[in-house]
């Protein structure tokens, strides 16, 4: 008889069988539109095959009876092609399914004749081997069957771009539990694959594996260094070339072992911790209440006040790792230190941060997944007031300060006015003063000086001894603060200088301060904490000066190496590193900083550049291209963008488990090296995609691969061997790869333009029923009447629209057949 746990996997087995048929038939019925959902239906079709290998919990036979078929090699290839939006209708090139698939069978199949490698130019030589086009597809498949066996077994603290578990959810998660906790850190990985850890994985594998065909290729994949996992190095999650095919589902086996190790070390702080005196505090008692929580259940003797004991939690995305830790210190650092031991001492790892836990409510933040995390305290309704009416005296003030400010420089362009003047005057013999200044240095003037260059001297000379202690020297603060205020009476400027030094005293008072004069202060409230998630604006700052779109002093200016590609492929770059902002950071509380680089530096720097390759001033930019600039949108459009993002965008489109190196790669910087002419062709470099490449480009690395790194919306994995690499994209795969990933446009267009008719042709109709059936019936006098044309129209209006839309007709077939016989002519 089968034991219970073989029964209860075989009963798990045939529901999971019988969701998969009815998914199987649903797809039949009604096929997948988008790309994302073709993917997935694809990877169904695998992982039936899969199921059909397993027996008793284990799974056999996976190379001969599953990958090395050549329908599932097929459908890893047309799996790497929806991930570079090349159409799986295509024919498949040079690809020989048969061949791969018995070489696979037979065991001849050479890993090492099927990569090649690229060598860097610098001084570190760094070498990238990369595999061939038969040993990715075979990687895709070999990638797929992986996930099939492990991912239903993964700990729910890995968000490693799980379908429903990825990068969104790890920061939701952890923004969560840092306002229950204390201590916080992270553990950095770093170490590349070798011997030791590549043994362990294939032990790990064992588990579930029986085939040692499987182990034997992966073995030679290693040797050839194919594999590319590494951990630490570089922000994983960016996708290929340097991450490898297989490194997500690699690494995603390998750290499960520290997953399923958190609970160990979880469970034994938690749950049987001795350190409690009361008798509901027992062992017993706890390790109940850690087990409820773990299912999802909630303890109903505990209470929020009792609630003290000690916490642990933990989250893990790819090699990065956060702790966070409820209860004292020395329970944090010998938490830390178990994890470290483990990742050394069992999995072979090394870690390269050895700090302390810091305290979650006086650290400054901490650096996760590209992203800053703090402990804030929700501020209290009386607090909320006082800063709400310290906003409202800072804008007032700031309103003053700029009618001031507008105030003297009205006045002072009249003095200008007024100088002019006086200087012509000064050149009318009739009406120059012998005894005034002008005429008195009237004997420096050039022979043939215009006035106004004349006066544009005495201007530059005046304000070079005015201003020779001053860092400012424009045009408003001269006529501002050196022209007019100094005669303005002493009253009004004691004044004004008065209100601003008041109203800046009152903003920058602290709140405890004011809060102390409000009636009956509530002091025995207990603070309210919560996660905040900021976006890192000054490494983005950082990335935008070294990407040369802004200056040293943060103003927008034209970035040289995109001038010469076409307009479209420029402003595709500037609204691909937009996309990415918003995608990323439309949660952060800081997010109204974003929009401000959105508006201030990053279109601006657009419009510059457009500026400087058709050499026209900006405002004609903008009113030339005003259609196309839309796509980078302003900071009042960016909201509606979201919605629409969120209101169009499949399920399938959301899931980072499908667009794993899609949605989450950086934007790269790419010059024109060369157009392509019929002497020298080129075709398009991305796998499956038989387009002619109009240009070819040259990459370049702007920083070196750090880890871990911030999350700014500039590529980081690129590694120093493709720094300088050309490439041939065709214009599709070029906009692919400036914009990211996008879901299919032909869908949502098709969608918004039936929408969009839909409602024309309702309104008509129901305005022509209204108009010719009831409106007959309605008493002369009546208001609405006024709204409608008299009956006669009713007939005329829909004669002249059938006569217009018929001679358009006419004309556009007489206009196809002259265009047909000058064809053939």
């Amino acid at each position: 008889m089968a034991s219970k746990e073989t029964g209860m996997f075989s009963l798990a087995g045939e529901l999971a069988s019988l969701v998969e048929e009815s998914s199987s038939h649903v797809d039949d019925d009604s096929k997948p539109r988008g790309r994302m959902e073709l993917k997935r239906s694809l990877e169904l079709r695998l992982k039936k095959r899969v199921k059909e290998q397993c027996t008793d919990g284990k799974f056999s036979d996976l190379l001969k009876k599953v990958i090395a078929r050549p329908e599932t090699l097929r459908d890893a290839y047309d799996c790497i092609r929806l991930n570079s939006n090349v159409s799986i209708m295509e024919s498949n090139g040079s690809v020989a399914f048969d061949s791969i698939a018995e070489e696979l069978s037979s065991g001849v199949f050479d890993v090492a004749s099927n990569t090649f490698s690229i060598v860097a130019r610098d001084k570190t030589k760094e070498v990238l081997v990369l595999p061939s086009v038969a040993l990715k597809v075979v990687q895709e498949a070999i990638r797929i069957v992986l996930e099939v066996v492990f991912s239903p077994h993964f700990s729910k603290i890995s968000h490693s771009c799980r379908s429903g578990r990825g990068r969104a959810s790890a920061l939701k998660y952890i923004s969560n539990n840092i306002s229950r906790s204390d201590w916080c850190f992270t553990l950095s990985l770093n170490k590349k694959l070798d011997v030791s850890v590549f043994e362990n994985l294939l032990s790990v594998m064992d588990e579930k594996i029986e085939d040692s065909s499987l182990s034997i290729l992966l073995r030679s994949m290693f040797e050839a260094r194919v594999l590319n996992l590494e951990f630490g190095g570089f922000p994983k999650g960016h996708g290929l070339p340097q991450e490898g095919v297989l490194s997500r589902v690699l690494m995603n086996i390998y750290l499960d072992r520290f997953d399923h190790e958190f609970y160990r070390i979880s469970m034994r702080h938690e749950a049987l911790g001795l350190d409690s005196k009361t008798d509901e505090d027992s062992p017993g008692s706890k390790l109940r209440s850690w087990f409820r929580r773990q299912a999802g259940e909630q303890d109903l003797k505990s209470t929020p006040e009792q609630d003290v004991a000690l916490r642990v939690y933990c989250c893990r995305f790819m090699d990065e790792i956060y702790l966070s830790v409820s209860g004292l210190k020395k329970a944090a650092i010998d938490i830390r230190s178990e994890a470290i031991g483990f990742l050394r001492n069992s999995l072979h790892l090394d870690i390269t941060d050895e700090t302390d836990p810091s305290p979650c409510d006086a650290t400054s933040g901490l650096r996760v997944l590209g992203t800053l995390v703090k402990k804030n305290v929700r501020e209290s309704h009386t607090v909320k007031a006082v800063h709400k009416l310290k906003e409202k005296v800072r804008l007032f003030a700031l309103q003053k300060e700029e009618a001031w400010t507008l105030g003297t420089v009205r006045i002072g362009k009249k003095w200008l006015g007024h100088g002019l003047k006086k200087v012509k005057e000064s050149e009318i013999k009739g009406l120059a003063d012998s005894n005034s200044t002008l005429s008195q240095i009237s004997c420096h003037r050039k022979a043939g000086m215009e006035t106004d260059h004349w006066y544009k001297v005495l201007l530059r000379i005046w304000m070079e001894d005015v201003l020779r202690t001053s860092a400012d020297r424009s045009e408003e603060f001269v006529l501002s603060k050196h022209v007019v205020e100094p005669t303005v009476p002493q009253e009004l400027r004691d004044a004004f200088y008065k209100f601003q030094k008041a109203a800046a005293a009152y903003v920058s008072s602290e709140t405890a301060n004011v809060e102390a004069l409000l009636p009956c202060p509530r002091s025995h409230d207990r603070p309210v904490f919560f996660g905040d998630v900021v976006a890192p604006t000054n490494a983005i700052g950082r990335r935008l000066y070294r990407y040369g779109l802004i200056t040293a002093k943060g103003y927008a200016r034209s970035n040289s190496m995109l001038i010469l590609q076409d307009t479209a492929q420029i402003i595709d770059w500037y609204s691909g590193l937009v996309r990415r902002w918003v995608i990323w950071y439309e949660g952060c509380s800081n997010f109204d900083e974003i929009k401000v680089l959105i508006d201030n530096q990053v279109r601006m720097s657009c419009i510059r550049t457009l500026a400087a390759k058709y050499r026209i001033h900006e405002n004609e930019i903008e009113k030339r291209l005003d259609l196309e600039l839309s796509t980078i949108p302003s900071a009042e459009d960016i909201e509606q963008e979201i919605q629409h993002e969120k209101l169009d965008s499949p399920a399938f489109d959301r899931d980072e488990h499908l667009t794993y190196g899609l949605s989450n790669s950086g934007l790269c910087l790419l010059s024109l090296s060369r157009l392509v002419s019929e002497s020298r062709p080129c075709n398009c470099f991305v796998i499956g995609c038989s387009m002619a490449a109009p240009a070819v480009y040259t990459l370049h690395a702007m920083e070196r691969q750090k880890f871990p790194g911030w999350k700014t919306g500039f590529s980081v994995c690129i590694p120093s061997s493709l720094n300088g690499r050309r490439i041939g994209l065709c214009k599709e795969h070029l906009k692919d790869l400036y914009i990211g990933f996008e879901q299919d446009k032909m869908e949502l267009a098709d969608r918004a333009v039936g929408l969009l008719l839909s409602s024309i042709s309702l309104s008509i109709f129901t305005y022509y029923t209204f108009w010719v059936i009831i409106l007959p019936f309605v008493d002369s006098d009546h208001f609405i009447h006024k709204y409608f044309l008299p009956q006669d129209y009713a007939i005329l209006v829909p004669v002249f629209a059938g006569i217009a839309l018929l001679s358009l007709i006419s004309v556009f077939i007489g206009m196809v057949m002259l265009k047909s016989k000058k064809k053939k002519a």
